[in-house]
């Protein structure tokens, strides 16, 4: 439900999206579940048909591409952040699912972990410690 036009690898990198899909469950009670969509970059599939190759062939290729004046498209998939809540507040999910992925994209030094514990007021445990 998170990409409901389909999972596939794009050309260029399209802006983010946002939607809330309502889910009811066997007891009528509703979920919403607000998807966040981004496209990030990935690597060609021909590059991963290469990889068994030799480092001498990699370093003519490396050449190759340096001379070459067409470069192979660099593509891009889409990546859903989902936050599922049994109340409505779409534009307060928006907003934090819009901050955790600036903080992503940015490659902020803010751990992910504690910006979603911030949000959710909880106290992440250190790395380690006490369960």
């Amino acid at each position: 439900f998170c990409q409901p036009s389909g999972w596939q690898l794009f050309p260029e990198r399209n802006p983010p999206t946002f939607f809330v899909a309502v889910l009811t469950d066997i007891n009528s009670e509703r979920h919403y579940c607000a998807c966040f969509t981004f496209w990030e970059a990935v690597e060609s599939p021909q590059s991963h048909a290469r990889s068994g190759e030799g480092e001498e062939e990699e370093e003519e290729e490396e050449e190759e591409k340096a001379s070459s004046p067409v470069q192979p498209a660099q593509l891009f998939a889409p990546k859903s952040l989902v936050l599922v809540s049994r109340l409505d507040h779409a534009e307060v999910f928006r907003n934090s699912l819009g901050l955790i992925y600036t903080i992503y994209v940015d490659g902020l030094s803010v751990s992910l972990e504690n910006v979603i514990g911030n949000l959710l007021t909880c106290t992440i445990p250190i790395t380690g410690g006490a369960q």
